[in-house]
C-alpha cells in the first residue's frame, strides 16, 4: 500500500509503501476486541470500597425494645436496611489486572494497524520537531496538516521532549513512541499521523517476542 508523505505545510511529496504485513493483513476483530478489553481493565486501580454492617460506627445498643412499640423489631440503628447502615455485599478492593499472551497481543496490534489503514485514517508526515517546544508552532503544524479538532494520534520513532511539551495542551492530539504503542491507543482516535522514520520502529516491534 502506497501513501503520500506529507509535508509540514501540507503538501506532500513522494509516496512511501506501508509495510503490508502490517497494514494490509485482514484484522481478527475478536483479538482487538479482546485487547481493548484487557487494557482498559488493566487500567482501573480497584480501590473502590464501601463499608459493611460490621465496619459502620456505632449501633452498638439495641435502639428499642423488642415487642410492645407496635414496630418492626430492630437490633441495631446500623443494619443495611437503615440509613447511615452498613452496605450488603459492598465493592471490596481486587485487581482486575489481566494478562495476554505475546502474539495474540502482537497480531491484535496489527489488526488495529490494518484497520485503520483500510478507513483511510493513516497518514504518514515527514519528521519534525519543534525546536521552540511552543504550543503555537505545533498547532500551526497541525492546522496545515488539516487535522485541527479532530482526536489525533501521532506516532514517532523515538521520545522528542520538544515535541511532547508542544503538543500536551492542544486538545484531541497526542504523541506516543511508535514501539510501545498498544492496540487500544491506536484505535482511540480518528487519524493517525505516523512520522516516516517511525515505520520500521512499527515493523519492528513485531519481530520482538
Amino acid at each position: 500500500m502506497n501513501v503520500p508523505v506529507y509535508k509540514i505545510d501540507g503538501s506532500t511529496g513522494r509516496k512511501t509503501k506501508l509495510e503490508p504485513e502490517v497494514f494490509e493483513i485482514t484484522p481478527n476483530t475478536h483479538l482487538v476486541y479482546q485487547a481493548v478489553r484487557i487494557h482498559l481493565l488493566n487500567r482501573r486501580q480497584g480501590t473502590h470500597k464501601t463499608k459493611e454492617r460490621s465496619e459502620v460506627r456505632g449501633g452498638g445498643r439495641k435502639p428499642w425494645r423488642q415487642k410492645g412499640r407496635g414496630t418492626a423489631r430492630a437490633g441495631t440503628i446500623r443494619s443495611p436496611l437503615w440509613i447511615g447502615g452498613g452496605t450488603i455485599f459492598g465493592p471490596r478492593p481486587r485487581s482486575y489486572r489481566k494478562s495476554f499472551p505475546v502474539r495474540m497481543r502482537q497480531l491484535a496490534r496489527k489488526s488495529a494497524f490494518a484497520m485503520k489503514a483500510q478507513d483511510e485514517q493513516v497518514r504518514v508526515v515527514e519528521d519534525f520537531t519543534v525546536e521552540s517546544a511552543k504550543t503555537r508552532d505545533m498547532y500551526a503544524i497541525l492546522a496545515n496538516l488539516g487535522v485541527v479538532g479532530k482526536k489525533t494520534l501521532l506516532l514517532v520513532a523515538k521520545h522528542d521532549r520538544n515535541l511532547w511539551l508542544a503538543a500536551r495542551n492542544i486538545e484531541k492530539f497526542d504523541v506516543k513512541e511508535a514501539g510501545s504503542v498498544s492496540t487500544y491507543d491506536v484505535l482511540n482516535n480518528q487519524v493517525l499521523l505516523i512520522q516516516k522514520s517511525a515505520l520500521p520502529v512499527i515493523k519492528e516491534s513485531f519481530t520482538k517476542v
